[in-house]
């Protein structure tokens, strides 16, 4: 149960709604984000695939609306004064993560590799562990305006998970350049590897930004 003491937004009800909105944009980013991606590996820039993207894209649009409406309240209300520069960081840093999900997403439909199958299974694990390194983010990410005691344990597992997203890329370059592939075509889906595996690089970062606002917070 978050800890109502800490929590700031008991004078900003419209403030919160907003914030917590858009941490849902979030997650539901990357619910439907690994979704796509397994229809790609199956089906290619299919219908499913394509109405997948623009779910993503449509995310992304309203993620950057509520994101607007934040920073103009935090300024035209004059809202936690104390916190609203690190708050609004924090929402910039965290738009950055839905605007990565989609330049991927639209990278995939744009550029079309043709992924052997061989491959299928460790891309798809790769990015259920890019979302769930996002998930656990977005988790540290709320934590902040209520309870910020619990930031630091969903930071930790950001941390080992964004490690895990490094093995698992890794190897699966390793095994791409290994294979008897055309260079053009190890050279494509490696940049699409390497663009899947940033979204756990940004979210680390985010993660190191928050724990900072939480040590200055607490001082």
């Amino acid at each position: 149960m978050f800890d109502i003491k800490l929590s700031i937004f008991s004078k900003n009800k419209s403030l919160e709604k907003k914030i917590d909105l858009f941490h849902d944009k979030l997650i539901d980013v990357t619910m439907i984000f690994k979704k796509a991606i397994k229809i790609f590996l199956t089906e290619k820039r299919s219908e499913d695939y394509k109405k997948l993207s623009k779910q993503i894209k449509q995310i992304e649009h309203d993620a950057d609306i509520l994101r607007r409406e934040i920073e103009n309240d935090l300024y035209t209300k004059n809202l936690i004064p104390d916190l609203r520069g690190d708050v609004l960081q924090l929402v910039e840093n965290l738009d950055r993560v839905v605007n990565r999900f989609d330049e991927v997403t639209y990278k995939f439909y744009i550029e079309q590799p043709d992924i052997p199958s061989e491959y299928h299974i460790r891309l798809s694990e790769l990015c259920s562990q890019v979302s769930e390194c996002v998930e656990n983010m977005v988790i540290a990410s709320r934590s902040f305006f209520r309870n910020t005691s619990a930031v630091r344990d969903y930071a930790q597992k950001v941390y080992f998970i964004e490690n895990e997203t490094d093995i698992s890329s890794g190897k699966l370059k390793e095994a791409l350049f290994d294979s008897p592939l055309a260079l053009a075509n190890k050279l494509q889906i490696n940049a699409l590897v390497s663009a899947v595996a940033d979204i756990a690089d940004i979210a680390e970062d985010c993660i190191d930004e928050l724990l900072i606002f939480v040590i200055k917070r607490d001082v």
